[in-house]
């Protein structure tokens, strides 16, 4: 999965503040909860709004076993798909993620995982166009077709 990828820029950072060594996992449960537990004015103004900014993004649900329910990973794969979809290629969704959010990640793993949702689609418009399901089809041609290009889905 296209979180487990991800690291925060700050991860070092955390750690010294919490006074234990953090795993490097931008979405590691005990990462997001040391998002939860320090002192945030230990850090200087532009990295506690982006702290800020990938807790609103990614780890805020309304799920009983929040954050440890995997909405956060589900959100980040989500983002990076939107980003494609509105025009940013992979090495411009490397750079906003880290100066939106302090996400460290290859542009590398973000194309392998871009190429690797088109497939998927892929196998999806399949088996809508073997049973029928037109609306299936179409959203995933207009899917595949917003990835490959860069251009938004219309509807």
């Amino acid at each position: 999965m296209i979180a487990a990828r991800a690291r925060l820029r700050y991860h070092r950072q955390l750690g010294r503040l919490a006074g234990y060594r953090l795993p490097e996992g931008a979405f590691h449960g005990a990462v997001i909860e040391t998002l939860f537990s320090i002192p945030y004015d230990a850090f200087d103004r532009p990295t506690r709004e982006q702290i800020m900014a990938f807790i609103k993004a990614f780890v805020t649900c309304k799920c009983r076993e929040s954050p440890n329910c995997g909405c956060p990973e589900r959100k980040f794969a989500i983002e990076i798909i939107e980003l494609r979809e509105s025009g940013l290629d992979h090495r411009q969704i490397s750079e906003f993620l880290l100066e939106e959010y302090g996400i460290e990640i290859y542009a590398a793993d973000i194309l392998s995982y871009l190429e690797e949702s088109v497939h998927l689609l892929e196998a999806i418009r399949d088996v809508a166009e073997q049973t029928s399901i037109r609306q299936v089809q179409i959203r995933t041609e207009d899917h595949i077709e917003a990835i490959e290009k860069g251009i938004p889905v219309s509807g």
